[in-house]
């Protein structure tokens, strides 16, 4: 059997070509262009502010897929899933939990951020130093975390 290769659409990432592809495509991955557009007012805030290697050089993407789940934000060296977690997930507990263990089990970490903390006065930049920090070289191996600014030996 050869080859399926899928048209794209207009908004979308290009597809590899895979054998059996239809069969196998995650639905979700469809909605990503959607998810994109309709992305909450704490999700675009803080996109605005990590977007474009802002945020320490770090390469963040939005609406990542990976396996069977679109992450809200994604950093590839780091292995870390940024979830921005609005009222919606007080009902989905024990998907969240899945979705984090699943996660785990490929090898990444997950950094869950209460929408109310990017929307707080001072809250965006407390989330952007927990971001910068989680995703620091040294936790990513495992160290302990880079000391904040003005702490530390001199």
């Amino acid at each position: 059997m050869s080859p399926v290769i899928l048209p794209r659409k207009t908004g979308e990432g290009n597809r590899e070509a895979v054998e059996g592809a239809s069969a196998r495509i995650n639905p979700d991955l469809e909605a990503r262009p959607r998810l994109r557009r309709k992305m909450s007012l704490p999700e675009i805030l803080l996109w605005q502010a990590i977007r474009g290697r802002k945020l320490s050089g770090l390469l963040l993407r939005r609406q990542h897929p990976v396996g069977p789940y679109i992450l809200d934000f994604y950093c590839a060296p780091a292995r870390l899933a940024i979830e921005v977690d609005g009222a919606s997930h007080e009902t989905r507990a024990d998907h969240d939990a899945r979705r984090d263990a699943w996660l785990a089990e490929q090898g990444m970490r997950v950094l869950r951020i209460p929408a109310l903390d990017v929307l707080k006065d001072t809250g965006l930049e407390n989330v952007l130093e927990s971001i910068a920090r989680a995703a620091a070289p040294s936790t990513v191996s495992g160290g302990p975390p880079p000391p904040l600014r003005g702490e530390g030996s001199r």
